[in-house]
């Protein structure tokens, strides 16, 4: 799984200096691609079915427990910015979630987001891989 396809940092933004949610806003997008793009790969389903599966990847109590998976990998500066993402003022928890998945969600998405636009399509590739491997068959 790759991101070379889409992924070009010109250096005129330094993200170490955007915002944690503004760098989640990012992520959630890279994540959500990448999610997609895992299960057509699998096999060709009927979009809805796609759809369904990448969402049920996508929440935030699936990306916490995505979180829990790969924090023990994470690189001091990783861990970093994943608590900035994660201690970040968010504006609402969704109901279908707790507060806690919420903030570790957008932690998540935060080191997504950071890791993108500083063009580490290899590291961002090495993190979600365990992630999909976790899941294995679960999507079912």
């Amino acid at each position: 799984m790759t991101l070379n396809s889409i992924s070009s940092h010109n250096g005129e933004t330094n993200p170490k200096l955007l915002s944690p949610l503004t760098l989640a806003f990012i992520g959630d997008s890279v994540f959500d691609l990448m999610m997609r793009e895992y299960y057509v790969k699998q096999a060709n389903r009927p979009v809805k079915a796609l759809h369904s599966l990448a969402a049920k990847q996508v929440c935030a109590n699936a990306q916490s427990r995505a979180a829990e998976l790969v924090l023990p990998m994470l690189t001091e500066e990783e861990q970093a910015v994943f608590r900035r993402g994660r201690n970040a003022h968010t504006s609402h928890t969704p109901k279908s979630s707790t507060e806690q998945d919420y903030h570790k969600a957008t932690g998540l998405e935060a080191l997504f987001g950071f890791l993108y636009l500083n063009g580490q399509a290899e590291r961002i590739a090495e993190l979600f891989n365990v992630i999909v491997d976790a899941i294995g068959g679960q999507e079912e």
